[in-house]
């Protein structure tokens, strides 16, 4: 079969025979003619499957007719993450080049101004993530009333981001007569839950097993200790016949850990986390994509959609707490067919987790030995030596800390002793200055005052004159 089976568009087959496709994917084979007979989709497909493209060319042909009005766009699809989003944008203009529809893309670290123009102007393709997108309907700049197609891309992952109730209000903000296609890499219950709210009758389309591991990647497991892993990590990037790669830590912080190693070892590196600026996070892809950056260290933060071809490698520098990201990791290599390679550093405490990923894949990873062991080892005696150094000047450090703190405690101490002196005498000196009245009155509500009450510390001689007035009780 080929795509001019599948009833899309003259101008949509030119795109798509400009971009080098003949064939199309078995989700782009199920999924565009049930989007173009206008039905509801509810499709499981893991990724490097062709997915964004069997929701794209069917758009681009039903949007081909009608026009956009200001501030109310025809269509919406929702991403996870703004690297997918701007994916998907990627796609429109690769795919819609010979069609005359307009887009905006709402992610955020962008200038608000730039997007309100193009909403102004109107859109047919509103490509958004969920909090962006509500922070325009809040400003009054987006109507989604007049929304006839959406898209949910990536459901699974906006679950797990905690993405789900902004999605909830967002598709409460569209007429209930729509189509909608629903998208996800992992299909549990409660996604299949969460589907129900949003589709009517939809056609289920399912190209592979869920979560299971693409056939074209090899899949390799070392195991190390904790301060074996920088070592054994670059000793297999100088052994293997890496061309590019993407590396994968659990924390944002260990990124930038290892992007430094990678660096001081004359590795071209790049990082890419959800604490950078967009601007930064595009940059660094763009030149991982031309080339000019060999590795991108990372968190699971592109381990969903990132549509880079020719990878040849993936390592997890850290096993994935969750099982599913281990699918959508590896999944950066081995795409359209390709042969990968997925290497995976292991210690003692990752055995839980990796009993979920085996259960997962439906079967175990083969371990292999390195080579040059003995000089990893060593390496990682003088990382263990480093950090017990470290440790021990921070302990010697917060000893004298301490020291010194108590010194200024009492020196502290001893001068509160003197002010609370000045101010005992003050507020004698006050107490015999006032009226006998006052007195008898507090005498008479039965209101108490105990001379010996310590006053307020810490103000020196300083103290406001409310400070001094005695304080009543309540009468019983």
């Amino acid at each position: 079969m080929t795509f001019a089976d599948l009833g899309l568009s003259p101008e949509v087959l030119k795109a798509v025979d400009d971009s080098g496709y003949t064939q199309p994917t078995p989700i782009q084979e199920k999924a565009i003619p049930t989007v173009l007979m206008g039905r509801d989709v509810l499709g499981t497909a893991q990724t490097g499957t062709g997915k964004t493209a069997s929701f794209t060319l069917p758009m681009i042909d039903i949007l081909a007719s009608g026009q956009a009005k200001s501030r109310m766009p025809r269509s919406l699809i929702l991403e996870p993450t703004r690297e997918l989003a701007a994916q998907v944008a990627d796609n429109f203009e690769k795919y819609g080049k010979y069609s005359k529809l307009s887009m905006a893309l709402l992610i955020g670290g962008v200038s608000f101004g730039d997007q309100e123009t193009k909403l102004d102007k109107g859109v047919d393709v509103l490509i958004a993530t969920p909090g962006r997108l509500l922070d325009h309907f809040e400003r009054g700049k987006v109507l989604l009333n007049g929304v006839r197609t959406l898209v949910i891309d990536e459901a699974d992952r906006m679950m797990d981001m905690g993405f789900i109730p902004d999605v909830e209000r967002i598709v409460s903000l569209m007429p209930p007569l729509r189509q909608t296609l629903f998208f996800s890499a992992t299909m549990s219950k409660d996604m299949r839950k969460l589907a129900d709210k949003f589709l009517m009758n939809p056609k289920e389309i399912e190209v592979e097993a869920p979560s299971s591991a693409a056939e074209t990647v090899k899949q390799v497991m070392v195991r190390v200790t904790r301060n074996e892993k920088r070592p054994a990590l670059r000793a297999m990037l100088k052994k293997e016949e890496v061309k590019n790669s993407f590396i994968f830590c659990n924390r944002k912080k260990d990124v930038d850990i290892l992007l430094g190693s990678l660096n001081k070892h004359g590795f071209s590196a790049g990082a890419l986390h959800g604490d950078m600026t967009q601007s930064s996070r595009m940059e660094t892809l763009a030149k991982f994509k031309a080339g000019e950056l060999n590795h991108l260290v990372c968190s699971d933060v592109a381990a969903r959609g990132i549509d880079i071809s020719n990878v040849s490698h993936v390592f997890n520098f850290d096993v994935p707490i969750h099982s599913e990201d281990y699918v959508h990791r590896i999944g950066r290599t081995g795409r359209a067919g390709q042969e990968g390679h997925a290497y995976m550093l292991t210690t003692k405490s990752d055995e839980k987790f990796l009993a979920a990923i085996y259960k997962t894949i439906g079967k175990e990873i083969p371990v292999v030995e390195l080579e040059n062991k003995d000089e990893i080892s060593a390496e990682a005696s003088e990382i263990a030596s480093r950090s017990r150094s470290s440790s021990k000047g921070g302990k010697q450090q917060r000893g004298r800390g301490s020291r010194n703190s108590r010194e200024e405690a009492d020196n502290s101490s001893s001068n509160q002793n003197n002010n609370n002196n000045n101010r005992n005498n003050k507020q004698a000196s006050m107490k015999d200055q006032k009226p006998a009245n006052n007195q008898n009155r507090r005498r008479r509500n039965n209101r108490d005052w105990d001379e010996d009450d310590t006053p307020v510390l810490g103000l020196g001689d300083h103290v406001p004159a409310f400070f001094n007035i005695p304080l009543r009780k309540a009468s019983s």
